[in-house]
């Protein structure tokens, strides 16, 4: 019996037989069947265009500082836009692990205090916390999907729930409203990373204190850059520990022996300059994503996960991510023994997916369709038993 979730994207037949994405818009070799969106993206064409722009903008003297200024602006309303938020909410940081860095950093942490994550969380929000030594802070384990052992985890000590809204490891989805309510209930700071979702997914940054995104995933950028949230209607005190000549007020010729006042707004995040070449790329990206109606890109991959998920149990082959599109993004993921080999063979037969973590990940975007299910699953049957 399929559930609610399935049988409303099994009520749209048109979506998923085809790209909502023109294919040759992208660096896609020719027979390719690309479903590395969890891990890198094809690569725009436009962004050739896009990073020549920079570089002239690059050569071009004080003018050029000016475009490029202007790109981080376009940049950044780009994603307001797309977030239902204020610009001056969206700040650049170098990378999530960075802006995740800077926020712990910033809190006045006391001896006995923990953050809560997943055992499986990425390390891009862990790792920071991991290393803190003065104080220490402790880290509480609670499965993410699992409401009675986040209950029993969370303490009237946890200052911080760090979460990413789609798992990595599994590409199930977690409940961001609950997380919220466990948070509020012993007053603790609820962390997002959306790197696995936005792109695809619906965004609302204003469920979390603090959201960061990487954007060379689903949003189609390139590293270098990503994207910060900061919650200031919620966290309107919120100062980093550090700062740069980019993230204070007077950057031109600060007087610092009067102090130092940082920019009002997520830019703060940006001690130094943003990484130019990677923002113009994001905003190329933002632009076309744009162009799509709202909802259609997630409808049209979760039809493609679903899809593969019901051929995957047909073949008796299980997968980690939950059956219900309502639980799960735009990833399907295999864990297995062999993965490295198998992703290997994989390759051999044209189908690129992500490996790692003991598991092959099978990431859909707006560019793939439902042929590309079909070949994910002649070449799969083809090399699974031979593992």
């Amino acid at each position: 019996m399929p559930s609610p979730a399935e049988a409303m994207l099994a009520e749209r037949p048109a979506a998923g037989d085809a790209p909502i994405f023109d294919p040759r818009d992208f660096r896609i070799p020719a027979g390719i069947t690309h479903v590395c969106a969890g891990g890198e993206t094809a690569f725009l064409h436009r962004h050739d265009a896009a990073l020549a722009r920079y570089a002239a903008d690059k050569s071009n003297g004080i003018h050029g500082r000016h475009a490029q200024d202007a790109e981080v602006l376009r940049a950044r309303s780009l994603v307001a836009g797309a977030w239902g938020v204020e610009r001056g909410d969206i700040g650049l940081v170098a990378n999530v692990a960075e802006g995740m860095s800077m926020l712990v950093e910033s809190l006045d942490w006391r001896p006995g205090d923990n953050i809560l994550v997943d055992p499986d969380e990425y390390p891009s929000l862990v790792a920071p916390v991991a290393l803190q030594r003065h104080p220490h802070i402790g880290i509480r384990y609670a499965r993410a999907n699992d409401p009675a052992a986040l209950a029993a985890a969370v303490t009237d000590r946890t200052r911080l729930i760090a979460v990413s809204h789609v798992s990595y490891l599994t590409g199930e989805r977690y409940d961001l409203a609950a997380l919220r309510r466990l948070a509020d209930g012993v007053g603790a700071l609820l962390v997002v990373d959306h790197t696995q979702a936005a792109g695809y997914l619906a965004v609302d940054p204003r469920i979390a204190d603090f959201a960061f995104a990487a954007g060379y995933k689903w949003l189609l950028g390139m590293t270098g850059t990503a994207i910060a949230y900061w919650n200031r209607a919620r966290q309107p005190d919120w100062m980093p520990s550090t700062a740069g000549w980019h993230s204070i007020d007077d950057m031109g010729r600060p007087d610092y022996s009067a102090g130092l006042k940082l920019v009002p707004d997520a830019m703060r995040f940006a001690r130094g300059n943003p990484a130019h070449g990677a923002v113009y790329v994001l905003a190329e990206a933002l632009d076309y994503l744009g162009r799509h109606p709202p909802g259609a890109v997630q409808a049209h991959v979760q039809r493609l996960t679903t899809a593969l998920l019901a051929r995957l149990e047909a073949a008796g082959i299980p997968s980690t991510t939950p059956r219900d599109p309502a639980r799960h993004g735009a990833s399907v993921c295999v864990a297995c023994p062999g993965a490295a080999a198998l992703t290997e063979a994989l390759v051999q037969r044209g189908v690129w997916a992500w490996n790692g973590r003991g598991r092959i990940r099978f990431s859909f975007h707006g560019y793939n369709a439902m042929a590309d299910v079909d070949r994910i699953m002649d070449a799969l049957l083809a090399e699974w038993h031979a593992q």
